[in-house]
């Protein structure tokens, strides 16, 4: 096994762990900030939930995983490919740390996408995109934000109407079972989503090592691959977020439980939706526009707007941000190694 495989394999390794330490908290932030659930137990739950849902879904549809694999082409001499994708996976690590210490949401998925970019340019120029899959990535940005934002607005609308005449105590007992299950699914479809997206990544590593071949077009993951990818991703999840939650959750908009539902509900449905149809969608655009959905059926001036602004930024800020990184990542290795 050659040493820039195994700098690879960890920084693959080191990337899925971040997600799950960085990114697996959003999943589960409306749920600790309306104590439905407290941290230590919720961290435990998005743990397990991740695990199975990263697994789970990846043995029934691979689509995402395919998407993210054929998204760029590390085709090059040598073992430039193996270089240019180890400092992808460098730059999306470093992006992620430094937006997880300033507290802000940024996507995870949106980093890894534009990492890979980045440095597949850097080998290969514009012919190195797959301008095809990229399509899916610009949908899934339209779709994450339509319906997770519509999705949270019509569904607390809804809720509202029909529970207008059911006494306030007995609500809050049905929303705190119904949140309970619905963050249960959005930690499942994190896993579903986040996971088939490194597990693409890690196939990638193992094709340009020359371990395993395309079979049609795509990868066939193995079980090993799927377990390895969602273990990692479980211990990163139960180091835990705070600072994420407490942004998602706390600071941007005070949720009562029926939002919390709403939100998560949401969030679940797009995401879900999203994994059937290999569209790769973050999964923290999607929740954070569905809190904002749920939070603006009240009534708007309850979304602390400021914030909002402060995590948009940093969504579009993204895409360039990580992407030039890892273009100037991928020169500088290639020229040292």
């Amino acid at each position: 096994m050659s040493i820039a495989l195994i700098v690879t394999i960890v920084l693959v390794m080191g990337v899925i762990f971040v997600n799950g330490w960085t990114d697996a908290p959003n999943a589960i932030a409306t749920a600790v900030s309306t104590r439905v659930l407290r941290p230590h137990v919720a961290i435990v739950m998005a743990v397990i939930m991740n695990f199975l849902g990263a697994l789970v879904m990846t043995l029934f549809n691979a689509q995402v995983a395919e998407t993210i694999s054929n998204i760029v082409s590390f085709d090059g001499a040598g073992n430039t490919s193996q270089i240019a994708l180890a400092a992808s996976l460098f730059a999306i690590v470093t992006w992620s740390v430094a937006a997880w210490w300033f507290g802000i949401p940024t996507s995870e998925s949106h980093a890894l996408i534009a990492g890979l970019t980045g440095a597949a340019m850097a080998l290969g120029g514009l012919q190195a995109v797959n301008a095809t899959e990229w399509w899916k990535v610009l949908i899934g940005l339209v779709v994450s934000t339509v319906l997770g934002l519509g999705g949270g607005y019509l569904i607390t609308k809804l809720i509202i109407f029909i529970f207008r005449g059911v006494n306030r105590i007995l609500s809050n007992k049905i929303f705190t079972i119904g949140q309970a299950f619905s963050a249960m699914a959005m930690a499942f479809l994190h896993g579903a989503q986040d996971g088939q997206k490194f597990m693409g990544v890690f196939m990638l590593t193992l094709y340009y090592n020359h371990l395993v071949g395309k079979t049609g077009g795509g990868f066939n993951i193995p079980i090993w691959v799927m377990v390895l990818c969602s273990v990692t991703m479980g211990i990163g999840t139960s180091v835990g977020g705070m600072r994420i939650i407490k942004s998602v959750g706390m600071d941007m908009v005070k949720l009562e439980k029926y939002q919390g539902f709403s939100a998560d509900l949401s969030a679940a449905i797009t995401l879900f939706l999203s994994s059937i149809f290999g569209i790769p969608v973050s999964t923290t655009h999607t929740k954070t526009t569905a809190i904002m959905g749920a939070g603006a059926a009240k009534r708007l001036s309850s979304v602390d707007w400021s914030i909002v602004k402060d995590m948009v930024l940093a969504w579009v800020l993204t895409f360039p941000g990580c992407g030039i990184i890892a273009y100037l990542m991928a020169k500088l290795f290639m020229a040292i190694f």
